[in-house]
């Protein structure tokens, strides 16, 4: 699978681990940055990735920052993704099977590296459910108020 890999530098050091272990499984991974510590705005990162994803160049994507909130919200302000932060494998699970999750947002302060490693193996390995999902994930793309 093609995957798309961001953070802040809160979380570079998650993101590297995550990355070699992605491409490991095999995976092709594009590691967005940033590539070291010194402070950057999670917003550029965010965006980075959601294009990458939203354009089809990755076809997942993986958001990481100090709480995940942050960059989760840059991530979800382009209407092609749909980030879910998670911190534990179910969550994970159920944002792909219910709402086609195609982003995962973590927070490398509150999640370690065995537990980021179970919530991307669940978002991975969980198809999108459809059915009664499919007419609700369209709405999320097009609201009417």
């Amino acid at each position: 699978m093609r995957i798309a890999i961001a953070s802040d530098h809160a979380a570079v050091a998650l993101k590297a681990a995550l990355a070699d272990w992605l491409r490991e499984a095999g995976h092709a991974v594009s590691d967005l940055g940033p590539h070291d510590e010194a402070s950057v705005d999670y917003p550029d990162y965010g965006y980075a990735l959601a294009t990458a994803v939203a354009d089809g160049d990755a076809e997942r994507g993986i958001a990481l920052c100090g709480s995940g909130i942050g960059i989760s919200i840059a991530v979800n302000r382009n209407p092609g993704c749909r980030c879910a932060l998670v911190g534990e494998p179910l969550s994970a699970k159920l944002a792909r099977e219910h709402n086609d999750a195609n982003v995962l947002a973590m927070g490398a302060r509150l999640t370690g590296i065995d537990m980021a490693k179970a919530c991307v193996d669940a978002f991975l390995s969980t198809e999108f459910g459809g059915d009664r999902h499919a007419r609700r994930v369209g709405k999320l793309s097009q609201p009417s108020l």
